[in-house]
């Protein structure tokens, strides 16, 4: 077995060089304390009960202009979606064009503890839509969701096909028993309704935790060292922070919502084996006939590919476009440089159905 041979000044030299980096991280700490997510102006254009439908630039609504809409999940926050300058989805799909609105579900209370999924489907969810419909004349609207809130869109769309134009999913569960999705069989094996019931809402402490457990090095230890490593860079700490920021600013889950979605979904797969019910309806896919584009993250480690791409063999429409992206379930919102960016496949889908 070969030795492996550690020298004195070499490890002194190396040692000194990290310790001058970590003294320049930390003057570089000092000038970008604080950078929170969000780089575009945006303003509140409807509120329901604590939920708000931002509209995102400054200019008045372009009547040539696409709306689009864009749902995010019930977990973490939506500034995810408008990172910081150029690591924005948000920015990117206005660049092409699209006048963005996006639906941020707020932060659940003890007093949300009741509320369920038809309450964020078909109560907040379809009274953003309807608010839209009504100020932009539109009958329709073309809906991107993002993991959990493309789930909930594709629910929407199941329930309501005529008030949706087109659908983009991204990141989306929608078979919630593959064998490579990890987060599925730790769910499976969790009795949610006895933990709602003793703790109340669960936290976005416990949230955080559940998703960091399903890769710990990668997430925790590994993480931290790559951000040593860039800690004399200001552009890469300001971004650290942010994502930072994003991650663990998370909301609560409302209690009743929480265990419906756990149970109907993750533990008796319902919405692509059918019996799914919200809001006594019938989630039924095969109502899914508006053109549909989904995409997925080829390393996705919450989402798996083969999780999203069940959709195509369950969806009413003849419309259906798949497409495979390069980097994780984060990854493939906040690194926009490659042309196989989410931005740059919905702006060609979107033109090519003009």
């Amino acid at each position: 077995m070969p030795r492996l041979a550690l020298e004195a000044a070499g490890l002194r030299e190396e040692i000194a060089s990290f310790e001058q980096g970590l003294r320049r991280g930390l003057g570089v700490l000092r000038r970008v304390e604080g950078p929170r997510p969000g780089a575009t102006p945006r303003q509140c254009v409807f509120e329901i009960e604590g939920v708000r439908l931002y509209r995102y630039g400054e200019a008045p609504p372009r009547p040539d202009a696409v709306p689009l809409l864009i749902v995010y999940a019930l977990v973490n926050r939506p500034d995810m979606a408008d990172l910081q300058a150029g690591r924005s989805l948000v920015a990117a799909l206005m660049a092409r064009g699209f006048e963005v609105y996006l639906v941020d579900w707020g932060y659940p209370g003890g007093a949300d503890r009741l509320l369920g999924l038809e309450d964020y489907v078909c109560r907040y969810l379809d009274a953003c839509v309807e608010h839209l419909r009504r100020t932009l004349a539109r009958p329709a609207l073309p809906l991107l969701g993002i993991c959990q809130g493309g789930t909930l869109s594709l629910s929407y769309a199941a329930l309501e096909p005529h008030k949706v134009e087109k659908l983009i999913t991204t990141v989306t569960p929608v078979d919630f028993q593959t064998a490579e999705d990890m987060l599925s069989h730790l769910v499976r094996g969790v009795d949610v309704a006895r933990l709602v019931r003793a703790h109340g809402n669960p936290s976005g402490d416990l949230l955080n935790g559940l998703f960091l457990s399903l890769k710990p090095f990668r997430l925790t230890q590994q993480k931290y060292l790559r951000f040593l490593e860039q800690i004399d860079s200001p552009e890469a700490v300001a971004t650290f922070l942010r994502m930072e920021h994003w991650i663990f600013d998370s909301p609560a889950l409302a209690g009743r919502a929480c265990v419906q979605f756990a149970e109907e979904f993750y533990q008796r797969n319902r919405l692509i084996r059918g019996g799914l019910f919200i809001g006594g309806r019938e989630v039924d896919l095969a109502r899914v006939t508006m053109p549909v584009l989904n995409i997925y993250a080829r390393d996705d480690h919450l989402v798996p590919p083969a999780a999203s791409r069940a959709l195509g063999a369950v969806v009413g429409t003849r419309d259906y476009t798949e497409a495979e992206l390069p980097g994780g379930h984060i990854g493939v919102y906040v690194g926009l440089k490659s042309k196989l960016s989410v931005p740059a496949v919905v702006g060609e889908w979107m033109a090519a159905r003009d």
